[in-house]
């Protein structure tokens, strides 16, 4: 089976070519640097610089479409948050401009959103079915959604995964996290309250397995643990896997200063139930913090040796 991968060189992107790639799958990555794609993913992926490059009689069953500039890397001026936008759902509609001049149509895209979609909804218990509280992360993913949406108009399955935080022992929340945790440095940040929906990126993976293999799968589901939990239990949970104290909290005040707009990924509140993979019968290796947090963080220490 050919698979194209688009941001397939990003935290989730290069472990799921390179496990896809070990499966058998024949694996391609489009990437704007795809002289070290073989380097990222594995030497069995092959590279795509371009889309434009892509030809009719080019067949991929499975397109899984991940791309887009980071979130958390720089504040949200004007200019940065056009740039979010611009990179994921501009790629998102180009991606399916190239589905519509495909021979050969995908039977499957796979789309990136977030648990953004929902907004800041405090306690509130959420669902795939909730409504959502507009904003400037709800009205990103809102779109990019609709706009891999359009691809159903050519006959292509289409699967929104929204995802939580992605938890792992090489990058992602954790590794932001891990230096003041260890220094005895962690706390909370501003009330600790908000709700945190997260997920161990090898579920993660699992989810985009299941929808390659399950045809019956479609629409939106959220790509959480069953078992979200609130900021506080969060750096608690996280100074106990590494034996040191959570003392030092952050202030929300200061939080908002430093961060402006992008402080709302931080003090806004998810509480995200993964309803539509639980109802389906899905499995997850890592459904409770702990276990998550002392996987990656073994694996964290395994790659420095």
């Amino acid at each position: 089976m050919n698979v194209l991968i688009t941001g397939g060189t990003g935290f989730i992107g290069h472990a799921l070519a390179q496990h896809l790639s070990r499966l058998g799958y024949i694996v391609t990555v489009l990437s704007r640097n795809p002289d070290k794609v073989a380097a990222i993913c594995g030497p069995g992926v092959n590279a795509l610089g371009d889309l434009k490059l892509l030809k009719a009689e080019d067949a991929y069953q499975v397109i899984i479409n991940l791309a887009g500039e980071p979130i958390f890397d720089a504040r949200w001026t004007e200019a940065r948050k056009k740039l979010i936008r611009d990179s994921r759902i501009n790629l998102t509609e180009q991606l399916v401009d190239s589905i519509e001049r495909m021979a050969t149509k995908p039977d499957l895209l796979i789309s990136g959103s977030a648990v953004g979609y929902y907004g800041d909804q405090g306690d509130a218990v959420l669902t795939e079915q909730s409504a959502p509280r507009p904003d400037f992360s709800h009205r990103l993913c809102a779109d990019w959604e609709q706009a891999a949406q359009k691809a159903e108009q050519f006959g292509v399955r289409v699967c929104l995964i929204r995802t939580g935080l992605v938890i792992a022992g090489d990058g992602g929340l954790l590794k932001r996290m891990l230096l003041p945790f260890r220094l005895g440095l962690g706390g909370r940040l501003g009330s600790g309250r908000q709700w945190m929906s997260w997920i161990h990126r090898e579920d993660w993976i699992a989810i985009a397995q299941a929808m390659i293999s399950d045809h019956s799968m479609q629409g939106a589901y959220n790509a959480t643990a069953p078992n979200p939990v609130t900021n506080r239990e969060f750096t608690q949970t996280l100074a106990y896997c590494l034996n040191r104290p959570a003392l030092l909290p952050v202030p929300a005040r200061l939080l908002k200063t430093l961060l402006g707009e992008m402080s709302e990924l931080v003090l806004g509140s998810q509480r995200i139930i993964p309803e539509r993979l639980l109802a389906q019968g899905f499995e997850f290796q890592y459904p409770d913090l702990v276990s998550a947090l002392k996987q990656a963080l073994i694996k964290q220490e395994m790659l420095k040796t």
